[in-house]
């Protein structure tokens, strides 16, 4: 587990920002094919297919890949419309997390252990 500082995790955050507007804006699109995309399936066994099925197809496949980008990064997604996330540090010798989410706007402002979750949340 990489395990940030505060200034990596901001150094971080208007790169990871964007990646989070770009899944949840994904999302939103391929949300609206969700019914389309269950009859498509169940219907697939007869030669089924939807329109814009592929444009679905692909939206789901970049939000998972800029999922496992993100992943990859170090840092765990919590919640995509959100843009809830977390960032592993050390704060006085134990293990926590960084949290951050749309809303906080610019900075990191917030942390919480590992256990107390995002009720746990508290200032920096």
């Amino acid at each position: 587990m990489k395990l940030f500082t505060i200034d990596e995790a901001s150094e971080l955050l208007p790169v990871v920002r964007q990646i989070l507007y770009k899944i949840k804006m994904l999302h939103d699109y391929a949300s609206q094919f969700k019914e389309e995309a269950r009859s498509a399936a169940i219907a697939s066994q007869f030669g089924g297919g939807m329109p814009g099925g592929s444009k679905y197809v692909n939206s789901l496949s970049e939000i998972g890949r800029l999922t496992t980008e993100i992943d990859e990064m170090g840092i765990q997604l919590k919640d995509y419309q959100r843009g809830l996330i977390d960032f592993p540090f050390m704060r006085d010798g134990r293990l926590a997390l960084l949290c951050w989410q749309f809303e906080d706007g610019e900075e990191i402002l917030w942390w919480h252990d590992f256990e107390a979750g995002f009720a746990g949340r508290q200032r920096l």
